[in-house]
């Protein structure tokens, strides 16, 4: 009999999704940094459902909005109004932290924005600024979560 990928590893090595996190350091500058979801298991997500990889964001959703931006605009600098997931659906977006980091954005990436909590700096700069890039509407879903604002290091705890 013919062993499957399965039968030979019944749990195939876990993956990563990679995203950026928006955050605030000890000194209330926002940061962008790279980091990857990797707290998945094999599981069939319903009844019947072959399994899949699953992965649980440690913190509740507590309502998704759906925001549709129009062409050349650009949000000021101000902070996340509360932890959130940026999921792009269509069209580019940037976001630049008070750090001088700027990340452009499309479907396909994440971002977790938890820049609450900044100082604003000397020219008056608190949180960041977000726009669309390439003439276009950028559509992004936001999942806000019920975690209360975090600052001092990057990366969401597994």
């Amino acid at each position: 009999m013919l062993e499957t990928t399965m039968e030979r590893d019944p749990k195939p090595d876990s993956p990563e999704v990679p995203y950026w996190h928006v955050w605030t350091d000890e000194d209330g500058v926002s940061r962008q940094d790279r980091c990857r979801m990797s707290d998945f298991e094999f599981a069939s997500v319903s009844s019947g459902a072959a399994p899949s990889w699953i992965g649980r964001p440690p913190d509740p959703a507590a309502r998704v909005v759906v925001l549709v931006l129009p062409a050349d605009w650009v949000g000021e600098w101000r902070e996340f109004p509360e932890p959130q997931w940026i999921v792009p659906l269509s069209g580019r977006w940037f976001v630049e932290t008070m750090d001088g980091t700027r990340v452009e954005m499309g479907p396909g990436e994440l971002s977790f924005g938890n820049d609450q909590n900044t100082r604003p700096d000397e020219e008056g700069r608190r949180g960041h600024r977000s726009g669309t890039v390439g003439g276009k509407p950028a559509v992004l879903m936001l999942v806000q979560v019920e975690r209360g604002p975090t600052s001092g290091r990057p990366c969401l705890p597994e």
